[in-house]
């Protein structure tokens, strides 16, 4: 095994096993010719109207749908690719840190796609790995308990915090929650009283969650009065469903992250890999993450409120999205992310 992937797995290995999500195969509409595999972090039965619209472009091909953890996806990869193995076609993970660690090391080779001529610089990686989404954190809030609209600042946090309620707010976990996890890190190089923040949340009892529908489902029951820094496009479809349910977007500055798409280096059929990243990158992909799956999309050519252009258009230099860089890799390093999770512990928990 090269030593690059035995770093990988012995960093994955030190993680909480959980078990693999299920694999689900889309057969071909035509006559099938070949098939597909995907490794995802994407839930299935949300990726279904993606797959339906690639294989309506593609009649000949199944594909097989593996739904997986984050930390399942690079595993697999790399353990697959070190043993002369075959792997999937193509990832698309909502993990940017792992995905990226794995291009680094090997496991990806550089494609071309039509797309990628026009893409943003931040959003891509020496042709390896693409954003393909335009997520930002945002504050959810239970309305009934804000008649004149949440705390919308960080520093209006911290001075809500000041007299509210014991356990009204939430946020992740973030030893349990890569994306919460990400989200503090961003939010540590962009915001010079972010231990004060913290420390304001403990005090206030802060509740913390793996996930953001944890936290959403609170918000909405009014078990939370607010949730801070939570996957905007998690919340914004419940938003406009749930009457209970209010998102802000900070109006200091809005970290957005992105879901991630590379083609390994040890793909069975590299070329559909190819095929399927060009058409998640294409117009009629982006439309289809943006309208039916809700994941704002990065194309200037995707009109509407879930892309990436109408952000910039309202908020403009108040973006903060994550680049798809080797910086991501800081965030792995093990001995960095001890000493910050003893840093979160010890505001949370009031210690000097």
């Amino acid at each position: 095994m090269r030593a690059s992937g035995l770093a990988l797995l012995m960093f994955l290995s030190a993680l909480p096993h959980m078990a693999w999500a299920d694999v689900v195969v889309f057969p071909a509409p035509g006559a099938q010719a070949r098939q597909l595999v995907v490794y995802s972090s994407l839930d299935s039965p949300l990726a279904r109207p993606l797959i339906e619209a690639f294989q309506r472009q593609h009649t000949d091909v199944s594909v097989r749908y593996e739904d997986l953890l984050t930390q399942d996806i690079a595993a697999r990869v790399a353990g697959e690719s070190d043993a002369g193995q075959t792997t999937a076609d193509v990832v698309f993970s909502s993990a940017m840190d792992l995905t990226v660690k794995l291009a680094n090391d090997g496991y990806a080779r550089e494609v071309s796609v039509p797309g990628a001529a026009t893409w943003p610089d931040w959003a891509t990686w020496r042709g390896m790995v693409f954003a393909l989404t335009f997520e930002p954190a945002v504050i959810v809030y239970h309305r009934p308990s804000f008649p004149q609209g949440a705390p919308d600042t960080r520093a209006e946090l911290m001075d809500w915090l000041a007299t509210a309620p014991q356990g009204a707010i939430g946020t992740y976990d973030i030893a349990r929650s890569a994306v919460g996890f990400l989200f503090l890190m961003r939010d540590r190089e962009h915001f010079a009283d972010l231990w004060p923040l913290v420390r304001a949340m403990g005090r206030a009892g802060v509740q913390t969650f793996p996930t953001s529908q944890a936290v959403i489902d609170g918000v909405n029951s009014g078990a939370l009065m607010l949730g801070y820094n939570v996957l905007g496009s998690y919340a914004a479809d419940q938003a406009a469903r749930l009457p209970n349910i209010g998102l802000a977007l900070p109006q200091d500055y809005v970290v957005v992250v992105s879901r991630v798409a590379l083609v390994p280096k040890a793909a069975a059929n590299p070329d559909l890999g190819e095929a399927f990243l060009a058409f998640l990158m294409s117009r009629d992909g982006q439309t289809v993450l943006a309208e039916r799956l809700r994941l704002p999309a990065i194309s200037l050519e995707v009109a509407g409120k879930e892309s990436a252009a109408a952000m910039q258009q309202a908020l403009g230099a108040r973006l903060r999205p994550v680049p798809v860089s080797p910086g991501l890799l800081a965030y792995l390093d093990r001995a960095s992310r001890a000493r910050v999770l003893a840093e979160w512990d010890a505001a949370v928990n009031g210690d000097p």
